[in-house]
């Protein structure tokens, strides 16, 4: 996906210490197509509708039904030793050595969209002044060098034919202010003799000769400093910059099986792919055996292009359906029954009531 920010830049960018005034709005030129573009951001310019043809829907996977095999006994078990293996405070013994009962497979199903978005900046000093030389480019048009794919990135472009010197408006175009440590006076109270010009009886201050003030070691006994802004230039060039960015934007919705995990946890896990759908802009997958993926597809697809459709162009879009393997094993320990969830491809272990935990300090 794409997006376009504008922003109006002056240059050399510099902070005052104790911050500058903002630039007025009558700083900047009114340039045709950036009507709308600000100082420091904000500026907002809508991508040009389409030109492609919207997608076809496409139709899920040909195979009526999906299901992963069960995991053994063993790879419960295996996968339960080390999940207590990896708490300080649980007991290996409940892992090892509790009796198994029962195993229960329920099949996850997880639908996931992908949309890949772009966004623009700049910044500089020195660029030559064109300013109404010829009419900008429209934003939505400047070239840039977009990266692979789902690879996130940014990139920084000023917008040509936008560049003009204005008068430094921290300055009002003098090139320096008043000094903040001496309140442009020049000189201070001497810090010895505090402004008296005596230390002892009628001992005349050395320091400051008698004056009962010092010259300001600040701006050197000038009362002025130099524009923080413009670097004593007295004048600033004004552009519009353009960032680029590339991001990738990610919603995704697990099909719950009444298996009692808490869908939160299958974000940790991958699963088995079962359908990969890669274009300009995907459509709600038909035909899928669940139709809760069906109708969770049709939302996210709708939610992504109602959501940055008017701010930002389409680049890429990925959709994807995984079944996520859930086993419920049920065991006995000392007599009560518990039970552990192993699940995904990398057989993760969930649990709410391990029966052998203590709690331990450092001393």
């Amino acid at each position: 996906l794409l997006k376009e920010d504008v922003t109006a830049m002056m240059a050399p960018p510099a902070v005052e210490p104790y911050g500058p005034s903002a630039p007025p709005a009558s700083m900047f030129d009114n340039m045709p197509g950036y009507e709308g573009t600000m100082a420091g951001g904000g500026g907002f310019l809508p991508p040009p509708m389409p030109a492609f043809p919207a997608p076809q829907p496409m139709p899920g996977p040909e195979q009526p039904h999906w299901n992963i095999p069960s995991i053994s006994e063993d790879t419960a078990r295996e996968a339960f030793v080390l999940y207590a293996s990896s708490k300080c405070c649980y007991s290996p013994a409940p892992a090892k050595d509790c009796v198994i009962t029962g195993m229960e497979a329920f099949n996850t199903y997880r639908v996931c969209l992908f949309s890949f978005l772009f966004d623009n900046i700049t910044s500089g000093s020195g660029q030559p002044v064109d300013a109404f030389t010829q009419p900008p480019p429209g934003a939505w048009d400047i070239p840039s060098k977009t990266p692979t794919f789902f690879a996130e990135g940014k990139q920084q472009i000023k917008v040509p034919y936008t560049s003009s010197v204005k008068a430094c408006h921290n300055c009002l175009g003098t090139g320096h202010k008043p000094c903040k440590d001496c309140t442009g006076a020049g000189n201070k109270v001497c810090w010895v003799c505090n402004g008296c010009g005596y230390r002892h009886g009628n001992e005349q201050c050395h320091h400051c000769s008698g004056r009962g003030r010092e010259n300001c070691s600040h701006c050197q006994g000038r009362g002025l400093k130099s524009c923080d802004v413009c670097h004593g230039k007295q004048q600033l060039l004004v552009f519009i910059k353009l960032t680029v960015k590339w991001t990738n934007n990610t919603d995704a919705h697990v099909v719950e099986q009444s298996s009692g995990l808490h869908v939160d946890n299958f974000s940790e896990v991958s699963g088995k792919m079962l359908f990969r759908d890669s274009q300009f802009m995907v459509c709600p997958v038909l035909g899928f055996p669940d139709s809760a993926i069906m109708q969770a597809s049709q939302r996210l697809v709708s939610e992504h292009q109602g959501k940055y459709s008017q701010t930002s162009r389409i680049l890429q879009q990925r959709q994807t359906i995984e079944l996520i393997p859930v086993t419920k094993v049920t065991y006995l320990w000392k007599e009560q029954t518990h039970i552990y969830f192993v699940y995904g491809n990398e057989f993760k272990v969930h649990t709410d009531d391990y029966p052998a935990t203590c709690c331990c300090s450092v001393m």
